[in-house]
């Protein structure tokens, strides 16, 4: 058996909300399941759908915990007290939830369904950048190393390592590892041209820059 308190797992702030890494913390093998914490005004759930690059195409219930929040699916607007559960089979419908109460937090539950469960691309990057914030850098890198093992070839994953290699001081392999998740994907060369992470290998030619008309 193991046992964890939410308000114990430290949140870590990363794409305007507050997570709370529930799944990684209790080794949960057969679902994703993490936490996030809001105040009022702020989202509690980023505004995204399923079918992303990073995403887990998950079947996904959103729990509220604690709080209050105001979710977005779809176009329909719902007032969630706790207690509320928030269901959605659609991998594509578009949804987002604000807190509208002090320390609102929310449960989210999710899967493919008829099929063996896989570790979305976006927890590895999330967890890389939570174990870069705690001063582990050794170990981000093989977390995202991990998720290039099951995702190959993913550019998000590719585009953190590259970030981690780069503060890490391995110039060339960082620029290894940008160029190809700028080949796996264009959009990594807007990420790149305002991201502080990538200052130290920006003035190389090889750094991959947008492309201008």
């Amino acid at each position: 058996m193991r046992v964890a308190r939410l308000q114990e797992i430290e949140p870590t702030a990363i794409a305007g909300v507050n997570w709370r890494p529930l799944r990684s913390t209790l080794g949960i093998r057969a679902f994703g399941i993490n936490a996030y914490t809001a105040e009022p005004g702020e989202h509690v759930v980023e505004p995204h759908d399923e079918s992303g690059g990073g995403a887990g195409r998950h079947e996904e219930l959103y729990v509220v915990v604690t709080g209050r929040a105001t979710f977005t699916c779809g176009g329909e607007t719902v007032d969630a007290p706790a207690g509320t559960c928030v269901f959605l089979d659609d991998p594509s419908e578009r949804r987002e939830a604000v807190a509208e109460a002090p320390g609102t937090t929310v449960l989210a539950i999710g899967a493919r369904v008829g099929e063996p469960y896989e570790i979305s691309p976006w927890e590895y990057y999330f967890g890389g950048y939570r174990l870069r914030a705690q001063g582990r850098p050794d170990a981000e890198l093989e977390l995202l190393d991990e998720g290039l093992d099951h995702h190959p070839g993913h550019a998000a994953i590719l585009y953190a390592k590259a970030c981690a290699l780069a503060l890490a001081g391995e110039r060339e392999a960082a620029l290894d590892v940008l160029e190809a998740a700028a080949a796996a994907d264009d959009r990594t060369r807007r990420w790149a041209a305002g991201d502080a992470d990538l200052d130290a290998i920006r003035d190389d030619h090889r750094f991959p820059r947008e492309e201008t008309t």
